[in-house]
């Protein structure tokens, strides 16, 4: 149970713990998406959060675990929004636009969330490693296990045809963000899901999945 003990910052004033700890949250996350993890300094946090560096360090012992906590958040975020996204409707080409756009959403975020996940400066640490990679495998399972269901794939193979759809949407979206002011979000987005799509339904199909009757008809 998280503690909704107030503390006392001598800049901050009195806020619930659970606040103060996403207040240091927000304010950390500016400053590693601005000079990355090695220049960030607790002292710069703490300014930003308008609060005494004592107040950070009852909240975070050290710099790791803020950032680590952070990389919690955004690496927790992401699969569960393509989840949702593949959760969000029965037709196929639908779902494969919803997982799609839920990379470009995910790098549009105005915190810049995405930086800390894709761009981190401290990628080499294994906790940070290891967290990137869960959230990789969570979100190509989730668009694995559509592929399996609607496919005569074997696992294997739908997995990594999942693994490719992931790579290939995060990877575009994160180019995407650098090109925007010469693409729009909505062209962007649907060149990548007619890729996807007519790869997907090239694949071996169960003729009574919504994946199989909706290339029937094409």
């Amino acid at each position: 149970m998280v503690s909704t003990t107030p503390d006392n910052g001598a800049r901050g004033g009195r806020l619930p713990r659970s606040e103060r700890r996403a207040q240091l949250m927000e304010a950390a996350q500016a400053v590693f998406v601005e000079s990355g993890y090695h220049a960030a300094a607790m002292d710069e946090i703490a300014d930003r959060a308008h609060v005494s560096k004592p107040v950070l360090y009852q909240h975070f012992p050290g710099k790791l675990d803020l950032y680590l906590a952070l990389i919690d958040q955004h690496t927790s975020d992401l699969p569960a929004q393509v989840q949702a996204a593949m959760e969000s409707t029965t037709d196929n080409p639908d779902r494969v636009a919803a997982a799609i756009g839920a990379f470009f959403s995910f790098v549009e975020r105005e915190d810049a969330a995405f930086r800390l996940v894709f761009e981190s400066d401290l990628i080499n640490e294994p906790a940070v490693a290891q967290r990137v990679e869960r959230m990789g495998i969570e979100c190509a399972g989730a668009v694995a296990d559509v592929i399996a269901e609607d496919t005569d794939l074997a696992p294997e193979q739908s997995h990594l045809l999942g693994v490719a759809m992931v790579g290939m949407a995060q990877v575009v979206a994160r180019y995407w963000m650098q090109q925007r002011d010469q693409l729009p979000r909505e062209e962007a987005e649907r060149l990548v899901v007619t890729l996807g799509w007519r790869g997907l339904a090239g694949f071996p199909l169960h003729p009574e999945s919504e994946l199989g009757a909706a290339t029937a008809q094409e």
